[in-house]
């Protein structure tokens, strides 16, 4: 069937093309993350001539890579859940409670979704500037050096956690930046156990932050929140001890919200 060709149950409209490259992508999965030409084409049910036009398409935006033999994700497609979640009803949702949460703990809130390498920011309540630049809404950092990156680096499937892994460029920002993949890899598996992050000075001298996920209703973290403060201010105890409790409260308070 061609692209113009439609089937009974599909309007003339429909376009037969986004839907084989759809089926592409939903071909690699958590258990196969990578996978050779004809394993794509028996997935799919395309031929192979067919499968590799798709997967070089891919390649070519970006949303594949290939050693020339195996084929496999890349983080960039983290940008189409992006797409939504940007367009959806978080920043609304959380930021009441993120000013709620703010005049509890005296300190800055945001929330942030991953987008590629980045975590990018969607909602903030901001009490002072303690960063040399200024985090509006839309403001990205790289998500390993941050407490809201390791929450959503840690709520990853293992497959695409491995390929961040593979395609990140880590980058020291301070002596204190967990620059090298085992450190990252261990310090996000300790995140995943306890449920939230917490970030002392990686990205910024004299920044730290604690973070905690956002759920929704099947559990899996679609987006971060965390508190922010200058490390002269705030011990890292007082961040356990008096801001952990409410910031995992606001997180919960959220949830509920999401789902309605």
């Amino acid at each position: 069937m061609t692209e113009q060709e439609t089937s009974p149950e599909r309007g003339a409209h429909y376009v037969q093309s986004l839907e084989r490259g759809l089926a592409v992508i939903r071909a690699f999965t958590a258990d196969s993350p990578a996978l050779t030409l004809t394993d794509v084409a028996k997935r799919t049910g395309l031929t192979r001539a067919g499968a590799r036009r798709f997967l070089l398409t891919l390649v070519d935006l970006g949303y594949v890579r290939t050693d020339g033999k195996l084929f496999s994700l890349t983080a960039r497609v983290l940008e189409l859940g992006y797409a939504f979640l940007s367009s959806a009803a978080l920043p609304d949702v959380a930021q009441p409670h993120l000013e709620r949460l703010s005049a509890e703990v005296r300190e800055s809130t945001s929330a942030s979704v991953l987008d590629g390498a980045d975590v990018v920011y969607v909602a903030r309540f901001a009490v002072s500037r303690i960063m040399a630049v200024s985090i509006t809404v839309g403001t990205r950092f790289p998500a390993y050096a941050t407490s809201m990156g390791h929450v959503l680096l840690a709520g990853l499937p293992a497959g695409e956690f491995t390929a961040y892994l593979d395609t990140v460029r880590l980058e020291a920002f301070t002596p204190h930046t967990l620059a090298s993949p085992d450190d990252l890899r261990a310090e996000v598996g300790k995140v995943r156990d306890q449920g939230w992050a917490l970030v002392d000075q990686e990205l910024e001298e004299g920044l730290r932050s604690i973070a905690a996920p956002v759920r929704d209703r099947s559990g899996r973290v679609v987006a971060a929140v965390n508190v922010s403060t200058h490390a002269s201010r705030t011990p890292v105890d007082r961040l356990r001890g008096e801001v952990l409790p409410p910031l995992l409260a606001a997180c919960a308070a959220i949830e509920k919200d999401l789902a309605g």
